[in-house]
């Protein structure tokens, strides 16, 4: 993870939970704290694959055309799932939460956060298969 992504995303989430921080001296544990946090999530999704597998996939041999589409179609189904189901999505996904913060953030329980991960992946699976049909279809 390159370090100016970690310092945006520790400082981000330090201010989102400023309010935790009881005594001030210990900030600097705070923001260490958060960042070790950050990098753990960052490697835990790196999957060990080979280089040469990860080159030779097909998504990056499209068309950067291609890829901005299906970046839309992405946006776009995920803006057809319900709020909880997306937010949850989002923040495990892409903004590499685990799911212990997001029930706090969200103000649930853990068990219906990863419900949520659950249904929301189904339904987003299921709304870019019918999309991926639907275009092979008009062809």
């Amino acid at each position: 993870m390159p370090f100016k992504d970690l310092m945006q995303e520790t400082l981000l989430i330090a201010y989102s939970k400023l309010e935790q921080v009881k005594d001030r001296e210990k900030f600097l544990f705070f923001l260490f704290g958060i960042a070790t946090r950050v990098l753990a999530n960052d490697r835990r999704k790196v999957k060990h694959a080979d280089l040469n597998e990860v080159a030779e996939s097909n998504h990056f041999q499209l068309p950067e055309s291609n890829r901005k589409s299906e970046i839309e179609e992405l946006y776009k189904a995920l803006s057809l799932l319900p709020e909880d189901q997306r937010d949850a999505l989002v923040y495990f996904e892409i903004v590499g939460f685990s799911v212990r913060e997001i029930a706090a953030y969200q103000k649930k329980s853990e068990e219906a956060v990863r419900q949520s991960l659950f249904r929301g992946r189904q339904k987003l699976c299921a709304l870019l298969k019918k999309n991926v049909e639907s275009k092979t279809s008009a062809t």
